[in-house]
This record gives C-alpha cells, structure tokens and sequence, in this order.
C-alpha cells in the first residue's frame, strides 16, 4: 500500500517551491519524496507488463511476423506523430517565473519537442524498412487498443494538470518505450533481418530510443516531484499513479493486439495437427 505522505496546502504554499526536492542523483528513486518512491513501486508490475511483452521478446529475436511488425508499426503511428503537440500542450500550462518546477518543464519540454520532429522521421524509415508505405502508415487499419493510446495521451496532456500529464506521457511512455527499444537491439538478430544497405536507416529510431531515453523518464520524474512538493495530497498522489498506470495498460493492450493474429494461427496449427495425427 502507498504511504500516504499527504498534507492540505493553501494556494500560496504550492506557489513557493523554491527548488527541485530530489536529493541525491538523478537516476536513483530513493532521491525522490516517499510518495513518488511508493507511486513507481505500485506501477513497477504494470510497467514490465510493457517492457518484456512478447511482442518485444520475437523483435528481439527477428521472429516477429510481417503481419504482426506492420500492425505494430501502424498503430504506434499516431502517439509517434503526435508527441510533440502532446509537449506543446503541456508547455501551454507552464508559467514562466512561477516556480522552479515551472522553469524545468518549460526546458525540458522546448528541448524535446524538437528532438521529437526527427523521431517521426525515423519512424517512416522504419516502417518503410518493412515495407509500408505512407499511405498504409497514416491512413492504415488500426486497432481499436492503438486508436484508445493515442486519444488517452491527447485527453490527459489536453485537460489534466501538469504533473499528471507528463506522468503519463513523458515518464510512463517515454520510459517504458526506452526500455524496450533497448531490450530489442540487445541482440542483432532483428537487425540482420535487414540488407546491409538499409540497417542504418531502419535501426536509427531504436538506437537512438535505446541510447538516449534512459535519462528523460528520470528528468520528467524530477519535474513531476518539483511541480508536487515534497508533501503530495491525496488527490496528486491517485492522479499521477492513476495516469501512469493508464498509459502501461493502453500500450500493453495495443501490443496484445499485435500478437492476437500469431495466436489465432498458432492455435489453428495446432487444431490442424491434432486432427490429422
């Protein structure tokens, strides 16, 4: 159960955070307030639920369908081409001068959204590299879990407040996607399914998710913690725990869908054996 750290505070406690609340390195939990330390722990089950999905586990291996690689690569499409307005949204909320929380969130997210812009790039590559066309990547059948990722991130980075918003997109997504972009270029099968020639351009989006995602998740952490306070109420500590746990749940239901068409015919395999044997 979360310790549940909370405390009524006016409106003019919230204005004057003076400084980030982590105390040791960045990249360690235990820096952070009890109440965020508690919020990743009861999230940790939903998390690895994402990051060691089978889906990823066959990439790794280059033993994914074509089938399966093209639904997953349409129907991550939209989160991919729509991540920067997700940031341009929350830096709508951001307030210059207002507190340090503020300043953080509004570099931390001009910075990304450019970097973001190279990204839907190299998505195409990728989806291109297995042969989809932009017209099936855009405009393509998807499925009903993929449409429900991309309206979730739209609707919290549109109405929640700041804190909550990048939970869900800057610290959940973007955390979980580092990590298994790094889990699928642990190896180089997937990446010798390719020719020589196209390697480059069709690995780039993963390399580079592989490399640089392991930082963002834990400075969208630091922001989230500094916007908060080091003493959450009640109803920060359920918003953000509910946000992220959201965002695990929709990608883990969209990467299902991506395997349902391998179990199907894994199944009909096995019926067929079964009645000739």
């Amino acid at each position: 159960m979360l310790r549940r750290q909370c405390v009524a505070r006016t409106s003019t406690e919230m204005h004057m955070e003076v400084s980030s609340v982590r105390t040791g390195p960045m990249m360690e939990l235990q820096s952070y307030p009890p109440w965020i330390q508690d919020i990743v722990a009861e999230c940790n089950d939903a998390r690895r639920g994402v990051v060691e999905h089978e889906c990823f586990q066959l990439m790794r291996d280059g033993a994914l369908s074509p089938h399966a690689m093209r639904m997953f690569l349409a129907g991550a499409w939209p989160v991919i081409e729509q991540f920067p307005q997700y940031m341009a949204m929350n830096l709508l909320k951001v307030q210059y001068g207002f507190a340090p929380g503020h300043e953080m969130a509004r570099k931390y997210l001009i910075r990304n959204i450019r970097v973001e812009q190279n990204h839907v790039e190299y998505w195409t590559d990728w989806a291109q590299a297995h042969g989809l066309s932009e017209e099936e990547l855009f405009f393509g059948r998807r499925s009903t879990s993929a449409e429900a990722l991309s309206h979730w991130c739209w609707h919290t980075c549109e109405r929640d407040p700041l804190p909550v918003a990048m939970a869900a997109t800057n610290y959940a997504i973007e955390g979980a996607t580092g990590e298994w972009a790094a889990l699928v270029c642990s190896s180089a099968d997937y990446e010798s399914g390719f020719k020589p020639e196209a390697r480059k351009r069709a690995m780039q989006w993963l390399r580079v998710h592989a490399q640089y995602d392991d930082k963002h998740p834990w400075q969208a952490l630091e922001i989230i913690a500094t916007l908060v306070g080091k003493h959450a109420t009640a109803r920060d500590i359920s918003g953000i725990e509910s946000s992220i746990r959201k965002s695990y749940e929709y990608m883990r239901m969209m990467f299902d869908d991506c395997l349902v068409h391998e179990q199907c015919s894994s199944t009909a395999r096995i019926q067929k054996r079964a009645m000739t044997g």
